[in-house]
Order: structure tokens, then sequence, then C-alpha cells
């Protein structure tokens, strides 16, 4: 393309292709290409002498090798020789310090044995000495021993006695102060019956016939236990006993009292209920017993037991009714059913087989209940204890983590969930 007049000339005509060549772009090519030619020979002088300059090191580092190798080997020489004349030295030294030590010991060894030779016969002398003060000194241990056992015999004896006269003392302190503190413990006791016992006798008369209607239920599912209503004339309950073969084998009447004093007109009453109602056997269970009767028994033809015995003497008196049932069912001639089976229970030999067992029954109860009161108190003082380890390890725990912080970590057990809900947040 042709410039115009008012610009000077950029473009000119390839001679080749006849295209159109930028001045610019042709001057920019060739500059570049020269300064990059001068900046290549002028880094491959660098390299150059670069490359001098290392072999120059190189040189020099191989002749330092080389000198320091000799020095070496000069330094090595000088201290072989050194060390072989110094050990040449020592030795002549040592040989000469041995020959006066050996001159030495041996004049000492002489003077030893000299010396020992002497101490010998002196030792025989003493050799003989000695085996005469040991015939003496067993003589005198033999008198001495048998005086020390005279003086033995009466030292024991004379601390026999104050050991025993101290023992005396304090058992009857120790026994001065249990009778008190029995004595403090029984005035408590009382007062504390006396404080339960200020309570409504109504409510604790009808606690006590609940709970015999609801062992009689629980124990003999099998029978049937009529409550009598609160008004109504008659006792608490009627406990109609039967089998899983027979029905009806026979009734028991029971009556609790809660009164401190027992009232003889109970019996009566309780007499005149059971006939109307046509029970068998009638039982007062009572918190009061009678005067003359320590514990259960049959009195004008009513049972009297505490409610600790009622246990033991129910199951006792129903296994008898039944049993009278099977033994009058296998007669053929019955004859009067309620009479003979009012005999038999109001009889001697029946009281005194009852009572005995009774009294197994309620021995048994008694181990038990001991053994629940012992286990009990293991329990509380292991609970205790386990309480008292937990709260000094809590203390322990939170002291040391209130000094090294977040350091410590946390242990669940140890710490509210609260705490942990905190932390996080």
């Amino acid at each position: 393309m042709a410039s115009t007049p008012d610009s000077p000339a950029r473009h000119i005509q390839c001679p080749h292709c006849g295209g159109d060549i930028d001045v610019n772009d042709l001057l920019y090519h060739q500059v570049e290409e020269e300064l990059t030619r001068k900046f290549r020979q002028k880094l491959a002088d660098e390299q150059q002498r670069y490359r001098q300059q290392f072999e120059e090191l190189e040189s020099e580092k191989a002749a330092l090798e080389m000198q320091k190798r000799a020095h070496e080997q000069a330094v090595a020489e000088a201290v072989r020789v050194a060390i072989s004349e110094e050990k040449k030295r020592l030795q002549q030294q040592l040989r000469t310090s041995m020959e006066e030590e050996q001159a030495e010991r041996f004049a000492l060894l002489q003077s030893e044995l000299n010396e020992k030779s002497e101490r010998l016969r002196e030792l025989n002398k003493l050799a003989a000495e000695m085996e005469r003060l040991k015939r003496e000194k067993e003589e005198m241990r033999d008198r001495i021993e048998a005086e020390s056992q005279k003086k033995l015999t009466a030292m024991l004896g004379e601390e026999r006695q104050k050991i025993r006269k101290s023992e005396e003392e304090k058992s009857l302190l120790r026994i001065s102060e249990r009778e008190q503190v029995i004595e403090q413990l029984r005035q408590q006791l009382t007062e504390a019956q006396r404080k339960a016992e200020q309570g409504s006798m109504q409510i604790q008369g009808e606690a006590q016939e609940l709970v015999i209607e609801e062992f009689l239920t629980s124990t003999f599912p099998l029978d049937s236990v009529e409550e009598v209503k609160k008004g109504a004339h008659g006792a608490d309950c009627l406990q109609i006993v039967n089998t899983r073969t027979r029905s009806n084998c026979g009734s028991i009447y029971y009556e609790s009292k809660r009164a401190k004093n027992f009232s003889p007109a109970w019996i009566e009453k309780f007499k005149h209920d059971i006939r109307e109602k046509g029970a068998d056997i009638g039982v007062l269970v009572t918190a009061a017993m009678p005067a003359d009767m320590q514990r259960m028994g049959l009195r004008d033809g009513v049972w009297i037991c505490t409610f600790g015995e009622f246990q033991g003497l129910s199951a006792v008196l129903r296994e008898t009714v039944i049993r009278l049932d099977q033994a009058v069912s296998a007669q053929e001639n019955r004859g009067d059913k309620m009479g003979m089976l009012y005999d038999y229970l109001t009889g001697n030999e029946f009281r005194m087989q009852v009572e005995a067992i009774v009294e197994g029954f309620t021995q048994m109860q008694a181990d038990l209940d001991a053994e629940k009161r012992a286990m009990q108190g293991i329990w509380k003082k292991r609970e205790k204890q386990i309480q008292k380890v937990l709260l000094n390890t809590t203390q322990m725990h939170g002291s040391v983590k209130g000094i090294a912080g977040s350091a410590v970590q946390s242990v669940p057990m140890l710490e509210l969930r609260g705490d942990d809900d905190h932390g996080e947040e």
C-alpha cells in the first residue's frame, strides 16, 4: 500500500510476494535479534569465565588436600615418636617404683610376721584364760537364770493380778456405761412409743385389719376372705378355707384389737360373733396380751396372739382345718362335724401342737428380721463409705480443674449434665 503525503512511509512492498511489510515491525525484529545474539555471546563469555575460575579452585583444593595429608602424616609420626619415648620413660619409672614398693612390702611383711608370732603366743595364753572364764560364765549363767526364773514367776503373778484387776475395773465401767446407754435408749424408746400411741387408735386398728386381710388374700389365694363392713355387727374378716379339690373345708374368724390394755370382755363378745357366723375357729389379734399370757395361746375356745404371731398361727390353723375336714370326710359315720371340730380345736393336744409350730415360725421370723437388720447396717455403712469416696474424688477433681482450667479433661460422671451444656455453648 502506497504512503499518503501527510504521513511518513511505514510500509514497503515485499519484492518476492508483493505483500506489505511494516517497517517498524521489521526494525523491531532486527533489533531483538541483535540484542539476543549479544546477550547469548555475553552469557557464553561469562560461563567460560566461571568455568575457568571453577577449574582453578579445584586445582587449589587438590593442592590443599595434598598439603593436609602431608601435614597429618608428619603430625602422626611426631605423636608416635613422642608416645614411644613417653612409654619408655613410664616403664622405667614404673619398674623403679615397683622395686622400691617390693622392698618396702618385704620389710613390712617381715615386721608383721614378727608381730603376729608375738600375738600368737599371747593368743594362746588368752585362749586358756577364755576357757577358764567360759566355765565360770556358764556356772554364773545357770545361777542367774535360776534366780531370773524365780523373779519372773513372781513378776508374772503380780502382773496377772494387776491385769485381772484392771480388766475387772474396765469391764465394770463398760457395763455401767452400757447400762446407762441402754437406760437412755429405753427412755427414748418409751417416749417414742408414747408419742406414737398418741395417734388415733381407730386408725391404727383399721390399718392392722387391712394388713390382716391383705395377708390372707395374698397368702391363701384359693380361700375366700370376706370383709365385715365398718359399723356392721361382728368381727373384722371371715376366712373360708378352700382347696383345689374341695370347697368350704371350714372357716376362721379374725378380730383385730389395737388397744393398750386387754379386756376379758372381748373374748365373750368374740365367741358370740363366732357362733352367729357359724365359724369353726376364732382368732383374736391384739397388741396387748392378757396379763397371764406371755405369748399366743387358747383362752376359752378363742385363739389369742400378737400381730407378729398372726402369720404363723393363720397358716397352722388353716392346715388343721383342711386335715380335719379330710379326716371327717373319710369316716362313714361323720356324726356332728361341728362338734368334733370344735372339740379337737379346743383340746390341749391341738394347742400344744400349734404352739410348737408357731414357736418355730416365730424364731425363724426373728432370725430373718435380725439378718435383715444386720444386712441393712452393712449396706448403710458401705453406702456411706462409697459416698465419702465419691465426695473426696469430686472435690479433688474440682480443685485440679479449678487450677488447670480447660487443660483437665472433664469426667461426665462427676459433673452435672447442665455443666456440659454450658461448656458446649
